[in-house]
């Protein structure tokens, strides 16, 4: 049983990191060209309050590089390195996010030299163009941060998306459960998307918004999921059981290998997450199921 529209769906991971560069205008338009349901992206907050496109709360030297400092003599250049909330947003759009390939991707991700980290502004202009397909926005949040930080976060990413009238085709994403509860107050018209891996199910978690990690689907549940989104490896034919029995869909993530794809489809996930979504539609196309149409994007 599948909960989204009675089909497998197909979202594209940070954009389709596996053949353009992560978190960029061009790999979101690449994976829009090639046909998914949803654009899986990670969102983080400048100093000065832009919202930004980024996987890590740090600009990452696995995938970013410095260009030059946005003044002269910039105390706090290179900003490769750095927390992205201690940059602000006229720094961070000196960096290049188009040229540096992860060793993983190297023979499959074509690089888009003088890329910058877009904005979530920027983003959810070109993805507002696409009707059919639907944002699922990460904010990168951890237990060390203030619940008034968490807020004002997710308070910041709610109004960019409500400004673009994209709340109801948004979900947004937090391995944070607080998130989960801001979301909940900013963005109600947007689904709310627990997720989990293996550390933050450990005893102890401050992962889980202070709920127990012993039944992670009814946790998720209680602190106001509308899907459960656990890394692959978790996933087994009683939890899809257990979450679908409950109302919650299953997203798991991040699935690249064909012969995981037809596994986790064959256990009845709802949707799978994948840095490769042309390797998804082919698998799905073989096993007779539908895959969504390449999107026409404007000229």
């Amino acid at each position: 049983m599948t909960y989204f529209g009675g089909t497998v769906e197909i979202h594209g991971h940070r954009g389709a990191r596996g053949l353009r560069p992560e978190n960029t205008l061009p790999g979101f338009a690449h994976a829009l060209e090639l046909g998914v349901h949803a654009i899986e992206f990670d969102v983080g907050m400048t100093a000065d309050g832009v919202v930004v496109c980024n996987h890590d709360q740090m600009l990452s030297p696995g995938n970013l590089a410095d260009t030059a400092p946005a003044v002269p003599g910039d105390p706090l250049f290179p900003y490769v390195g750095r927390a992205l909330r201690e940059l602000t947003y006229e720094q961070v759009r000196t960096v290049d996010a188009g040229i540096r390939t992860p060793l993983a991707f190297a023979a499959t991700q074509r690089p888009v030299p003088g890329t910058p980290l877009p904005t979530l502004d920027e983003a959810c202009t070109l993805l507002g163009a696409v009707p059919d397909v639907r944002l699922a926005v990460e904010l990168k949040t951890d237990p060390g941060w203030t619940a008034r930080a968490v807020d004002r976060f997710t308070a910041a990413v709610a109004e960019v998306l409500d400004a673009h009238d994209l709340l109801p085709r948004s979900r947004l994403l937090a391995f944070d459960w607080r998130v989960l509860a801001a979301s909940a107050r900013y963005a109600p018209g947007a689904g709310r998307v627990a997720l989990l891996e293996r550390k933050t199910l450990l005893p102890g978690t401050r992962w889980l918004a202070g709920l127990p990690p012993e039944d992670p689907v009814g946790v998720a549940l209680a602190a106001g999921a509308t899907v459960l989104s656990p890394e692959h490896d978790l996933v087994t034919s009683a939890l899809v059981e257990d979450a679908q029995a409950l109302g919650l869909p299953v997203c798991t993530w991040t699935v690249n290998d064909p012969i995981d794809m037809g596994r986790l489809t064959d256990l009845g996930v709802d949707a799978i997450v994948t840095d490769h979504p042309d390797r998804l539609r082919a698998v799905l196309r073989a096993r007779g199921l539908p895959v969504p149409a390449p999107a026409l994007l404007p000229v």
